[in-house]
């Protein structure tokens, strides 16, 4: 079995079905969820807590292996007491056709569609949850309220959505669009129509979690600008890749004078596009890691599965 945490009770399913039916469970952890709410403020240690680490201590003890996104990500489980050879990494993967955007598209659909022809687009896009720190896209936009060149797209929903809902309403900020989550051919439109894209965290996320829109804007050709702690996996792939700016999380300023700089260098924009495309192609390509998946499973349960490696890559599709 292959179960992806969380949420993190599925790993009780996990153990119950392994025993009953007499087969191992691969746990897969792309989100660290008791560390994330704890280190967010979100829960403070007492009963609830010391009860969910040990429910995530029981799943990762009984799983015949786990796997997770990064290596920060792996040393934590590891850190939990877990043996290491027991955390492999199952990296995720960009749709193939994401690679199709072209790089010099301005998206002329979507920016008619929206009556954004004009604007310079800086997009969000995805969750809007409380990791995420949104509110500093909110203050830089107040702070470029008086500049009619930008525009700032927040696409997706979340546990926060709401209440960026209100504040932006409250600081009349007409430079800022919020989105619904969009079909498919809307978001490739989307990535194409936009200028400079996004990855914002709280300061206090580094190793907890490795965002999938990191994938996503990258394998599109889209410059970034993270506004993360930079010593995380999204700031170490960004300045890796070449694929755009690491600003300070939670700094309005430092976020708005990048988006300026980018704004103003147009062929610095293509050069990063072009850099983060190469390295999404060359980093995450996904047959290489659907073939070491299959390989690592196989290897966990025998001959059984080198007879139909096509349910494999089915599953994990």
């Amino acid at each position: 079995m292959l179960i992806v945490s969380p949420p993190l009770g599925l790993g009780i399913s996990g153990v119950m079905l392994g025993r009953f039916w007499g087969v191992p469970y691969v746990l897969h952890v792309p989100d660290l969820q008791p560390d994330a709410a704890v280190d967010l403020g979100m829960l403070s240690h007492g009963p609830l807590v010391r009860s969910l680490y040990a429910l995530e201590r029981f799943t990762y003890r009984n799983a015949a292996l786990i796997s997770t996104l990064t290596e920060a990500m792996r040393q934590r489980i590891v850190s939990k007491g877990i043996p290491p050879d027991n955390v492999k990494l199952f990296s995720d993967w960009p749709a193939p056709e994401l690679f199709r955007i072209a790089l010099d598209d301005n998206g002329a659909s979507f920016r008619r569609g929206h009556a954004l022809d004009k604007s310079f687009l800086v997009l969000h896009s995805g969750n809007m949850g409380y990791k995420q720190g949104l509110d500093v896209v909110l203050d830089v936009a107040e702070l470029s309220r008086n500049d009619s060149q930008i525009t700032y797209l927040l696409v997706g929903n979340g546990a926060a959505e709401e209440s960026l809902k209100q504040r932006a309403s409250t600081l009349a900020l007409d430079n800022v669009h919020f989105l619904p989550l969009q079909s498919q051919s809307d978001f490739i439109d989307l990535l194409a129509a936009s200028n400079v894209a996004l990855i914002t965290q709280q300061r206090t996320v580094a190793d907890i979690v490795f965002p999938s829109k990191t994938l996503t804007l990258m394998a599109a050709g889209r410059p970034l600008i993270a506004c993360v702690n930079a010593e995380s996996e999204v700031a170490k792939a960004v300045r890796e890749a070449r694929a755009g700016l690491v600003v300070e999380p939670e700094n309005p300023r430092a976020l708005f004078n990048a988006i300026e700089m980018l704004r103003d260098n147009p062929t610095e924009r293509r050069q990063m596009g072009r850099h983060a495309r190469e390295y999404a192609r060359t980093r995450w390509d996904r047959d290489r890691i659907l073939t070491q998946t299959t390989t690592q499973l196989e290897a966990l349960i025998g001959s059984s599965v080198s007879s139909h490696p096509a349910l494999i890559r089915t599953a994990l599709n």
